[in-house]
């Protein structure tokens, strides 16, 4: 099957709704959009049960395995809520009330049917935030660090979940988030307020230019939450597939290394980096993670891809690195 049938493929495994990529390419198949996974997969290639949707194998992380990641764009993941401390039996109430079914796949997460409209039943940011279970994983490598962190920057801090979970899990902490866009600082403040966080320092930022000017102090932890394909987040937008180019896996490692290097001279000797990245390419995570081993007095702590294919969730990687001088 040639790559661009097979990201179509996928497309119309993952779908319940038309898109018009779908009309565009094989608008034969637009009949089956509601169809069974059983019937979808007669349609596509009647001789093989599970085409290959993602052409990329031999570029993945260490220890994905090729064929359960591959079989993942066939199902929809799951709608997650991480819940915030102290606030647990009032959401499970809720959704209880509700008659909402729901998992618990790890402590302090719930795992809902993907078309859940939970902001009409809780308050999000206040009791519970929408949160993917592999990212909710990456706090784990908070948790061992935890009673030697102070002062935190998110560098990349987008709309806040990571800085959300940062106060969740180290609690009192002093709070510096930065990103690229007023907007997008917009949209985290909203989020904030919404979570009951009043006390942090923001400023927007472009690290792939430059370290930031408005940083006049050095910290115990900096998250790096870094832009990236977005590969380990494509079960949720198969239609990614179709767009993606390789190439781009070699700009956004780039990217990410320039990034990182902005912003290590805000650690203090000691301190630690958690580098995030939603991509399951080699070269945006192991590679990069020897990069910055090599070149920086950097020692690696703990390295984990999170695969997120056997939970119906995303795949992600994290590796937190501590500044040796």
């Amino acid at each position: 099957m040639p790559v661009e049938e097979r990201i179509i493929a996928g497309l119309l495994l993952s779908t319940k709704e038309p898109t018009e990529i779908l009309n565009t390419v094989k608008p034969q198949w637009m009949p089956f959009v509601t169809a069974t996974i059983e019937e979808k997969l007669s349609v596509i290639r009647p001789t093989d049960p599970a085409p290959e949707i993602f052409p990329w194998k031999h570029d993945l992380s260490e220890g994905i395995v090729y064929e359960k990641f591959n079989e993942s764009f066939f199902t929809q993941p799951d709608l997650f809520l991480r819940l915030r401390p102290g606030r647990e039996n009032k959401v499970t109430n809720k959704l209880d009330n509700a008659g909402i079914k729901y998992d618990s796949p790890i402590e302090g997460c719930l795992a809902l049917p993907i078309t859940t409209k939970i902001e009409d039943l809780i308050a999000l940011n206040h009791d519970a935030v929408i949160q993917d279970l592999s990212s909710q994983q990456t706090g784990k490598l908070l948790e061992s660090i935890k009673d030697e962190i102070h002062d935190v920057w998110d560098c990349c801090a987008a709309s806040g979940g990571k800085s959300i979970m940062a106060i969740d899990v180290l609690g009192k902490i002093n709070l510096t988030v930065s990103d690229i866009r007023e907007s997008i600082l917009h949209n985290l403040r909203k989020r904030f307020r919404e979570a009951g966080i009043r006390n942090y320092r923001q400023f927007v930022a472009d690290l792939s230019q430059s370290r930031p000017d408005e940083l006049t102090q050095t910290f115990d932890l900096v998250i790096a939450d870094v832009p990236c394909t977005g590969s380990g987040t494509w079960g949720r937008t198969p239609e990614q597939l179709y767009y993606f180019q390789i190439e781009e896996v070699k700009r956004y490692a780039a990217l990410q290394r320039k990034i990182v290097e902005n912003a290590w001279h805000a650690l203090k000797p000691g301190a630690y980096l958690l580098y995030i990245t939603c991509s399951v390419f080699r070269k945006e995570n192991e590679e990069n993670i020897e990069y910055f081993c090599k070149n920086f007095p950097a020692e690696l702590m703990r390295l984990e891809v999170l695969k997120g294919y056997e939970r119906k969730a995303d795949t992600l990687f994290a590796a937190l690195l501590k500044k040796t001088s």
